[in-house]
C-alpha cells in the first residue's frame, strides 16, 4: 500500500536502494496527514458554512464556542507530529548519519566535486588506496595522489561515473576542490554536502541494476547545471570486477 501510493499518488521517482526504503516511507505518512488534514479542514469548512448560515443565525453571538473538539484535534495533530519527527524522521537521520558499513564489507569511494564535475576515486585491485597530500592536490592530480606511493599506482580515477556493484554497500568518502556542492543521488534517496578541507562519509545499498543521474543540490557556480552530467552505474558483482580490473593503474582528471 506504501508503494503504491508513493509512486501512483506522489509520483515519487524511481527507488533503487535499500537504505532509501525508510526515506519514502517517511514521505507517506507526512503526505498521509496532510491528506488526512485537508479532508478534515474541508468538511470543517462546509460545516461551517452550513451552520452558521445567515438563514440559520438572524442575529450574532458573541459568546464564542465552548466546544473541547478543536483543541482535543490540535493535540492530536502535534501528536502525530511528534511521532514521526521523533519516532521515524530523527532515527532515520541518526542511522543514515551514524551507521556506516565496515570498509572491508563495501565498495568505499573517495568523490572530490569540483567546478563542475565529479571526481572519483577507487582503490585498485590491491584494494588499497595510495598516499594523499594536500600540497599535491593539483589540476591533473586532483585528489592530491603521491606518485611515489606503490599503493597507488594501480587505483583508477574517473569523471562523471561512478560504478558500484548490486545489493553491496557503498562507502562515500566527500570532499571539494573548490566550493560547496551538494551530492544528490536522488534513486538512492541520499544528499549529502561537500565542503572543501572536509572529507565526510555517506552511504547507500543500491539494490537495482541500471543507470542513475547525480546532480548538484547546491548553486556552485556559472556552470551549476553541468553538475547533472554525472551518472551511477550498478552492475552485477561479475561485471563490476571486470570493470574495476579494466581500469586499474588508469588516471582520468578534469580540465
Amino acid at each position: 500500500m506504501k508503494d503504491w501510493f508513493a509512486h501512483n499518488v506522489l509520483g515519487l521517482p524511481e527507488l533503487a536502494s535499500s537504505t532509501g526504503q525508510g526515506v519514502d516511507d517517511l514521505l507517506v505518512y507526512v503526505h498521509w496527514l496532510m491528506l488526512a488534514l485537508f479532508v478534515g479542514w474541508v468538511i470543517y469548512f462546509g460545516y461551517v458554512l452550513f451552520r452558521f448560515n445567515v438563514k440559520r443565525n438572524k442575529a450574532a453571538s458573541y459568546e464564542g464556542s465552548t466546544s473541547k473538539v478543536p483543541s482535543g484535534v490540535e493535540l492530536a495533530i502535534v501528536g502525530i507530529e511528534a511521532v514521526l519527527l521523533l519516532g521515524v524522521a530523527i532515527p532515520l537521520w541518526g542511522k543514515n548519519v551514524n551507521a556506516f558499513p565496515k570498509p572491508e564489507d563495501a565498495t568505499v569511494i573517495q568523490i572530490m566535486a569540483q567546478q563542475f564535475a565529479w571526481n572519483a576515486r577507487y582503490p585498485g585491485l590491491d584494494g588499497k588506496f595510495g598516499r594523499q597530500d594536500m600540497k599535491l592536490i593539483a589540476t591533473d592530480n586532483v585528489f592530491g595522489v603521491d606518485p611515489a606511493d606503490p599503493a597507488g599506482k594501480d587505483d583508477i580515477q574517473i569523471l562523471n561515473e561512478i560504478h558500484v556493484p548490486v545489493n553491496k554497500p557503498v562507502l562515500i568518502y566527500l570532499s571539494s576542490k573548490d566550493v560547496i556542492h551538494s551530492l544528490k543521488l536522488v534513486a538512492m534517496r541520499i544528499t549529502q554536502d561537500a565542503i572543501p578541507g572536509l572529507r565526510i562519509p555517506c552511504t547507500f545499498t543500491p539494490n537495482k541494476i541500471g543507470r542513475y543521474q547525480i546532480e548538484c543540490a547546491q548553486l556552485c557556480g556559472g556552470g551549476h547545471s553541468a553538475m547533472s552530467g554525472g551518472f551511477v552505474v550498478v552492475q552485477s558483482q561479475a561485471d563490476f570486477d571486470a570493470w574495476l580490473k579494466s581500469k586499474s593503474g588508469a588516471t582520468t582528471s578534469f580540465e
